[in-house]
């Protein structure tokens, strides 16, 4: 088991007094973002009824983490998104997914293992217990997030299917639904979104797939009804809707690595000392916060995943 380190959430008094926190947002901490790590400015809106979210934030578990950094109030993390397969527009994601079927949900898991299998959502909330996991989510294009994930280990699914020797990469797929999922209709990129990690990274015990925020359900917006979080990498890494998980002797093509390889590398760690060709990456906005802050190398998890890179030019490993 990981150790969590000291005080990422604040009290429950602080986060459910979220609607004044919102107020102080203003309109620049949520509608500031720059042009986006993964795609252009212009997107198609969200058009008819605004279906009715659940943003009521759930009680936490126990609050405690090493920087004292607050939880984002759930009803940001919620309502302020990147899903490109939706969107552009951070704000019009959870409309656009809200009627996305989620319901059965399976995930094939297969390529280098002993043991492939595909199992379904339900299989997999019955045979991991789900714990919960206070982690910072840092965005490529400069704002950040503290979320209290549900999940459980990439670890603990990865041991059950019993990669063989050859195995030294994980390749992740997302759904491909062009009907419910307009962004994907965009021949701007190669769908359905990829992603792929290091066997070592993946097996690595702060790399969670996750079921759930703030003690409930996952939403649509943020991924439902399963996803990766990778937390010293930079967000678009952690893929969303997963469908496909693959055990695969090379490295794997990767959607934003393919589209763009000179400003997205396979690696993407954070890293405050190599910038994007775009922008600078030394600095984060956190949401809900006035100014900006120093980002921390691996987004402050360091000690906990940096011999994971041991003698590798970081620079040039991106």
């Amino acid at each position: 088991m990981i150790k969590i380190r000291s005080s990422e959430i604040t009290p429950e008094h602080v986060y459910l007094n979220r609607r004044q926190f919102m107020k102080g947002l203003g309109a620049a901490a949520v509608s500031a973002a720059v042009l986006t790590a993964c795609g252009p400015a212009s997107a198609p809106k969200p058009s008819g009824p605004t279906p009715t979210l659940d943003t009521t934030p759930p009680a936490s578990g126990t609050q405690s983490d090493e920087l004292g950094d607050a939880l984002t109030p759930y009803e940001v993390i919620t309502n302020y998104n990147n899903y490109y397969e939706f969107s552009y527009d951070k704000e019009g994601i959870g409309q656009l997914a809200a009627n996305l079927p989620i319901s059965p949900w399976a995930v094939a898991v297969g390529g280098l293992v002993k043991n492939p299998k595909t199992y379904g959502l339900e299989d997999l909330l019955k045979k991991f217990d789900q714990q919960e996991r206070i982690y910072r989510l840092r965005c490529v294009e400069g704002w950040s997030m503290v979320i209290p994930w549900m999940g459980f280990t990439l670890a603990q699914l990865l041991k059950e299917v019993e990669p063989t020797s050859d195995a030294q990469y994980v390749a992740f797929q997302t759904l491909s639904d062009p009907d419910n999922m307009p962004g994907q209709r965009s021949p701007q990129f190669d769908w359905p979104y990829s992603e792929g990690l290091r066997l070592d990274e993946a097996l690595h015990d702060l790399t969670l797939l996750a079921t759930g925020l703030y003690g409930k359900e996952l939403p649509k917006q943020d991924g439902a009804p399963i996803r990766l979080v990778v937390p010293w990498k930079y967000g678009f890494k952690s893929i969303k809707a997963i469908v496909k998980i693959d055990l695969v002797a090379e490295q794997p093509k990767s959607l934003w690595n393919t589209s763009a390889p000179h400003e997205y590398g396979f690696y993407s760690n954070v890293n405050p000392d190599v910038a994007h060709p775009r922008w600078s990456q030394s600095t984060e906005r956190r949401i809900g916060e006035a100014g900006r802050r120093k980002t921390l190398p691996f987004n402050g998890y360091a000690e906990e995943v940096a011999a994971l890179y041991d003698g590798m030019d970081l620079s040039k490993y991106y």
